[in-house]
């Protein structure tokens, strides 16, 4: 695990070293084991290193294969590396390291792009070919491993955080008016952009190729894409339980492989205490860790955000090295510069308890197994696609659930919040950006099971890929690796097969209610449920108690709402109604102020809007000013 950085004179002109070691350094907390370089005139590759399999210096990078003509630098774990050694072993090629990037190097030697669809891992890389003269840039099936670009005049730039392009003086940041349209309407970015205008990050699945003399970058290549169906002749629910168990338990020991010690986070929920159960029996003594959080201030819902009781159960059964943190309502404002750094941009969640968590881990270990994932694979989330089962057609459909998504402003008050700079956004229709999500969907959807394959769709393409990118960004700042086992490509091609009914059991309630009667008789299915994940919940009755898998999920959250008007409304105040706040550049104030005042006066919860407008601020405080 590590990062890369690269500068591309598309002119011919030659590569300053200084400049390259400059953006190096702006990632240096993602490899703190060693740095490298590779230079050829107008190309420049870096690249700093966290030793994780082969700790020698055989795996120093950017690695370049025997003949010279590829450059690789690389950033992830390919699991299934040994597998793919000995088949290129056998076309004749010798390895001088155990690691895995020699053997993502001589595979795309071998099969170039092709070599992608091999790889069962995370990971973004820069390949240079110099025969070609070309660039080539690529990014896991999943988005794990994120990688930025951008083209300033005749310079490409790229990197594993936006803040090695920050470090060249080609570019200068400015915000993307448009991405925060977008990402206050859903609280992420469906598209590729991101709050830096004119940095764009490599979407998932996908890679891009550019040549010397490029005038501009073409639109990236997609390689993969997520594939929720129903099958044509569905199995019978035992063979899908007995084949769920053997994958689930081959991803997770396929993810074991490391030279460093490897722990696992233990929330108290289904997904971690499942990986935790069968990392336990490969590694005796496993470290894990928990997150937990004050609640004496808390109330309501609220009160269930503290799961440390269960994993310290879970810890026992387990017989794990059990570590935990606990947050108050001060940590937030404590950590809030440090974490808006690292993370860049603004995605999913209130993201700064996965900051500390990663901050406890990285002390005692340099590998983490997370349990990201598995609400999206296995239909986690039942409340939330049960709100699109029934619809006339797929415009109908996309209609229902981007109502639902729009998580922060809704699209009635956007014209008054974008008031600033309206004049500019107004033409950005975020129904658009929704729908474009599905860059193929099936013409005629006639059940309600194919709907719900497209929620499915919808959130492994932009919820999750939200999530991993967090996940990276706050594991990386602290030097930590995190590997996701239900993002195992057999695993997941397996779970997009799976049938829906298999996955949630009120659908044929919801099915046969009336649309016209929204109010209590269809509440209770948009609620918080045990319904999902059926046959996962089923499979894991395996390694854990049945009272861990018939629990109702539940999310990694401070209980922030009660926070921000209580122990923490005045530094809410002291940030929101500045009146030298930079977010009022592009923010209406007294539009902003409504909104916040609906929270802090108990009208309505507005957590999101309120983590998501301090995070701004900090945002253009740090990049801007």
């Amino acid at each position: 695990m590590c990062g890369i950085v690269g500068i591309f004179n598309l002119n011919g002109e030659p590569v300053s070293q200084v400049l390259l070691r400059k953006m190096t350094d702006a990632i240096a907390h993602r490899g703190p084991d060693g740095e490298g370089f590779y230079t050829d005139s107008f190309i420049g590759l870096g690249h700093r290193r966290l030793a994780i399999i082969d700790l020698s210096p055989a795996g120093h990078q950017p690695m370049v294969t025997k003949d010279g003509q590829y450059a690789l630098s690389y950033n992830g774990e390919v699991y299934n590396f040994q597998e793919l050694r000995l088949e290129l072993e056998a076309l004749g090629y010798q390895f001088h390291s155990r690691t895995d990037t020699e053997v993502v190097l001589d595979a795309y030697a071998e099969w170039g792009e092709k070599a992608l669809d091999r790889f069962n891992g995370m990971f973004a890389f820069a390949v240079w070919d110099r025969k070609q003269q070309e660039l080539f840039l690529a990014r896991d099936r999943y988005g794990i491993k994120p990688v930025y670009y951008t083209l300033q005049g005749n310079t490409f730039l790229f990197g594993s955080e936006v803040k090695a392009i920050l470090a060249h003086p080609s570019y200068h940041p400015e915000m993307d008016k448009e991405a925060l349209l977008e990402y206050f309407t859903f609280q992420n970015f469906f598209t590729d952009r991101t709050l830096f205008k004119d940095v764009r990050i490599l979407p998932a699945g996908t890679y891009m190729r550019l040549p010397l003399g490029a005038a501009r970058v073409d639109n990236p290549q997609r390689y993969w894409d997520y594939g929720f169906a129903e099958p044509e002749n569905p199995k019978d629910e035992r063979e899908y339980l007995e084949e769920l168990d053997r994958l689930f338990r081959q991803a997770v020991n396929r993810q074991l492989v490391s030279d460093v010690e490897l722990g696992a986070y233990l929330s108290g929920g289904m997904d971690s205490g499942s990986i935790t159960a069968v990392a336990a029996m490969q590694l005796p003594y496993l470290k894990t860790f928990v997150v937990g959080f004050d609640l004496h201030s808390a109330s309501g819902i609220e009160m269930g955000c503290d799961e440390r009781d269960k994993a310290e159960q879970m810890s026992y059964l387990f017989k794990t090295e059990h570590y935990e943190m606990v947050l108050k309502a001060g940590d937030m404002e404590r950590v809030l510069p440090r974490l808006t750094w690292h993370l860049e941009e603004p995605r999913v969640g209130q993201s700064y308890p996965n900051f500390y968590a990663a901050q406890l881990t990285s002390k005692f270990v340099k590998v983490v197994l997370s349990g990201a994932g598995g609400d999206e694979l296995f239909g986690g989330y039942p409340w939330r696609y049960y709100r699109a089962a029934v619809n006339d057609d797929f415009e109908h459909y996309i209609d229902k659930y981007y109502q639902y998504w729009q998580r922060l402003i809704p699209n009635k008050s956007i014209p008054q919040v974008f008031t600033p700079i309206w004049n500019e956004v107004e033409h950005v229709w975020t129904r658009d950006i929704f729908r474009d999500v599905f860059t193929k969907h099936a013409r005629t959807l006639t059940r309600p099971e194919d709907y719900i394959n497209h929620s499915l769709y919808f959130e492994a393409r932009t919820f999750l890929h939200g999530l991993l990118v967090v996940e990276d960004k706050l594991s990386m700042a602290h030097s930590l690796e995190t590997r996701v086992p239900f993002l195992d490509n057999d695993l997941v091609d397996f779970a997009m097969k799976v049938p829906v009914r298999l996955k949630l059991g009120k659908l044929g309630e919801v099915v046969r209610l009336s649309e016209n009667e929204p109010g209590p008789k269809t509440a209770k299915y948009f609620e918080k449920t045990k319904d999902g994940k059926l046959l996962l919940r089923k499979a894991m009755e395996h390694y854990i108690p049945q009272e861990v898998t018939s629990r109702e999920k539940q999310g990694f959250s401070a209980p922030d709402a009660s926070w921000f008007k209580g122990e923490s409304i005045d530094y809410v105040r002291r940030r929101l109604y500045n009146r030298n706040a930079g977010i009022y550049n592009y923010l209406d104030r007294k539009g902003v102020h409504g909104l916040v005042n609906d929270h802090l006066e108990g009208k309505q919860n507005r957590r999101l809007l309120i983590w998501s407008l301090l995070n701004v601020e900090n945002w253009c405080e740090r990049f801007l000013e």
